[in-house]
């Protein structure tokens, strides 16, 4: 991880474009805090070393050195790619108290952060398949924005 990210939010132009790229089911995780359902989605099994980044923006969100087996159904994570790259919200919906998880770029929702993951974090980064796509070590990360 040696390589700066611009972490500026997307401006308006530039999310409007990105956001036209979105499927629907993209759309409703990653823009209207949906959730895929559990064991369904396409990179829960991925076991190929890369890195995993936002689907919206493309900013690397973790590496797959960090992935673990959690039994949840989603894929799981117990340190993100830089801490930086990673808001966190305090979500009360149904009726619980958890933290919510978003790209710090473009504010896409991702999953939530669980205090119950392996060490040496302890933390359980659980995220949504469909927030997220899979670059193969050895390729090059994707720059959406032509801001590298």
């Amino acid at each position: 991880m040696t390589a700066t990210f611009d972490l500026r939010p997307l401006s308006a132009a530039e999310r409007d474009r990105l956001v036209a790229t979105l499927s629907d089911e993209e759309k409703a995780v990653l823009l209207h805090e949906g959730t895929e359902p559990p064991f369904c989605g396409g990179l829960l099994d991925n076991k190929q070393d890369g890195t995993y980044t936002c689907a919206l923006c493309a900013l690397p969100l973790f590496e797959a050195t960090a992935k673990f087996e959690s039994g949840t159904g989603w894929p799981s994570f117990f340190a993100p790619y830089a801490a930086e790259h990673i808001a966190e919200i305090t979500d009360r919906s149904y009726g619980m108290v958890r933290t919510e998880i978003r790209c710090r770029r473009c504010d896409g929702h991702l999953g939530h952060v669980f205090p119950d993951g392996p060490k040496p974090t302890g933390l359980r980064y659980c995220l949504n398949s469909v927030a997220l796509h899979f670059v193969p070590a050895g390729e090059t990360l994707p720059d959406k924005l032509g801001r590298s």
